[in-house]
């Protein structure tokens, strides 16, 4: 039996239709009408942080968490990286929960913000455990009286993590690259689960510059490889992964993404 492909019409439905609106357009309406809103929320008790991927990387010898969706970043979800030097992915829900956590698991030595839209209780977090704060620079001003690391095309922040610049969904909009368990791309809001349980760029009427954002993920194919890019995981929409906070076989979405950018009849 033959694979299904990843990326079925309906997802290349929701690139075609995007590209069809004229570029110039300014109506405040979604620029990508097929393009299903995230699950609602429903108030839950408080979570603990959730282990991904079952395992340790033997490499390095570190474990990945995902925390449950954040209200206070519009459902974002944050993800938390256990090495030698932890990093802190976006703002978890500032609770008794996710605090304890982070502390029994050594502090916070980086927090990575992938985009303003994931700005929540830093002043908190950087005062809690003396972290880090990397953004990109374009977005730094939106965190006055707090002592960040503005980067411009990319950041080292360890041998095995590296953030990339990624503008489109927003101007400075990034992604984060770990190369643990074949290599995890943190995507935040840069690419997004859809319904059909893909993840796509998705184009709505608060997008900063959706070429631009396209271009970008031409970008990342280029720079990983199936042997270096396994999984991604996304800031948002959670919800229509089934239970999941990660997809599998990343470089080949990216690639088929791009593949559909590239066609001609789109322009």
């Amino acid at each position: 039996m033959q694979n299904e492909p990843i990326l079925d019409q309906s997802h290349l439905a929701i690139l075609i239709n995007s590209f069809k609106i004229a570029p110039c357009s300014t109506k405040a309406v979604s620029l990508n009408p097929q393009a299903a809103p995230e699950p609602t929320q429903r108030q839950q008790p408080d979570k603990s942080p959730k282990l991904l991927f079952d395992e340790k990387n033997p490499a390095a010898s570190s474990t990945v968490f995902s925390f449950s969706p954040n209200r206070d970043t519009l459902g974002g979800t944050a993800y938390f990286i256990v090495e030698a030097v932890n990093i802190l992915i976006d703002c978890p829900a500032w609770n008794d929960i996710n605090q304890r956590f982070l502390q029994e698991q050594g502090g916070v030595q980086w927090l990575v913000l992938t985009h303003r839209g994931a700005i929540s209780k830093v002043k908190e977090i950087q005062q809690t455990f003396g972290c880090n704060i990397l953004i990109q620079e374009q977005e730094a001003y939106l965190l006055p009286g707090l002592t960040t690391t503005p980067f411009h095309q990319r950041f080292e922040l360890t041998s095995h993590s590296r953030a990339i610049w990624t503008a489109g969904h927003s101007p400075g909009s990034s992604c984060l690259y770990y190369d643990g368990f074949g290599g995890i791309l943190f995507t935040g809001r840069h690419l997004l689960p859809t319904p059909q349980g893909s993840v796509l760029p998705i184009k709505t009427a608060k997008t900063f510059h959706w070429r631009r954002q396209l271009q970008n993920v031409q970008k990342l194919v280029e720079e990983f490889t199936p042997e270096t890019l396994r999984y991604l995981c996304p800031g948002a929409n959670i919800g229509f992964l089934r239970g999941k906070s990660w997809i599998d076989q990343a470089h080949q979405h990216l690639s088929e993404i791009n593949a559909t950018i590239a066609n001609p009849s789109l322009e």
